[in-house]
């Protein structure tokens, strides 16, 4: 209708709810290539100077399929370390998007974590149990220990059980290849501490006191108290233990370390700046001393043996102080101007506070 003599060509677009832009474009391509030039013609730019190099694509793709848990940041930073140069996280992220190796819940689920550390290494670890495993031979429970400043983990051992010897003799090993830490913080529980009676010192936690380390605990039912390690256990969960399962303890215990490896010497960590854990942790100055020194108190300082039930005597009366305590001496120091309030010290930890005043 269009080409016939006399159309009224802006007409015809007013009735069929077109353009004139459209209608010509359309009449033009009918004059050049006849109906052929009717059909759709793609939108891609005939040059494209800004794709991503096929070589960076292909390497963007191989780490994402190696470490599927990490992001643009991680992957161009990986990727600028091992000599590609320079690359935009935002590259990277097209390329993924490009392959569909990011779904619209990880996109949603993407979120910037901003939280205090300490200034120095070795000021505080952070240890816990990430929770039962199964493996095909029975049970594992992950034991992770990180350090706050560095986030550099300084070990992931799966055990067969969360008891007192069982972190006892792997603390050990963390000790004599990392030294001492300022202070050590878990949760409440065992064998740590005790979930009815919060900041009562476990067996074990009398004994990391004993080796000059300060113990806290997490607020009860604020496990981000301990958050750090909760971020780690995410990062563990969805690069480790997602989708995998473990013939037994040693074949779970090789692939833990070979994560750790990772972790710490690879895989750029965004709170860091996307530094490596290892490129800021240094070891501790102070070595594990493999007899505990024994345990002394100042001369102003009144001195008493813990009793059977965990109580001591004091001013003819008894006060409770620990059960795990019992043949140990604390120490019971008057608050400065505060007439019959005493801090009661077990080495150089606050147990608490006896009042007279009250009794």
């Amino acid at each position: 209708m269009a080409r016939q003599d006399g159309a009224n060509r802006r007409e015809l677009c007013r009735r069929f709810g077109i353009s004139a832009q459209t209608c010509y474009k359309w009449l033009d391509r009918f004059e050049r290539y006849g109906a052929a030039g009717l059909a759709d013609v793609s939108r891609r730019p005939k040059s494209m100077p800004s794709i991503t190099p096929l070589p960076l694509a292909e390497a963007v793709v191989a780490l994402r399929l190696e470490h599927p848990a990490w992001g643009g940041r991680k992957i161009a930073r990986r990727l600028q370390d091992l000599g590609f140069g320079e690359i935009a996280p935002s590259t990277v992220t097209t390329v993924l998007h490009r392959h569909g190796l990011i779904s619209p819940e990880a996109s949603a689920a993407a979120q910037p974590w901003r939280r205090f550390e300490h200034e120095h290494p070795n000021a505080l670890w952070q240890i816990d149990f990430k929770g039962l495993i199964k493996t095909t031979a029975g049970g594992c429970h992950p034991l992770t220990l990180l350090d706050d400043h560095s986030r550099f983990s300084l070990a992931i051992r799966a055990c067969a059980r969360e008891e007192n010897e069982v972190v006892h003799n792997h603390l050990v090993r963390v000790f004599r290849t990392y030294g001492l830490p300022v202070r050590i913080n878990a949760d409440n529980g065992p064998p740590w501490g005790s979930p009815r009676e919060p900041g009562q010192l476990s067996a074990l936690a009398l004994w990391l006191v004993r080796l000059g380390i300060r113990v806290s605990y997490s607020r009860p039912y604020h496990p981000q108290t301990n958050g750090k390690e909760e971020r780690f256990h995410r990062s563990f969960k969805a690069e480790v233990l997602k989708g995998r399962i473990f013939a037994d303890l040693p074949h779970a215990q090789r692939e833990f370390e070979r994560w750790r490896h990772v972790y710490n010497d690879q895989r750029p960590h965004e709170a860091l700046d996307l530094a490596t854990p290892s490129s800021r942790y240094r070891m501790s100055e102070r070595g594990y001393p493999e007899r505990l020194p024994p345990i002394e108190y100042g001369p102003d300082d009144i001195v008493s043996t813990v009793r059977w039930g965990g109580s001591v005597r004091f001013k003819k009366k008894y006060f409770k102080v620990a059960k795990g305590l019992q043949g140990l001496p604390v120490a019971l120091r008057p608050v400065p101007k505060r007439d019959g309030l005493f801090e009661v010290y077990f080495v150089h930890q606050k147990l608490g506070e006896i009042d007279l005043r009250e009794s």
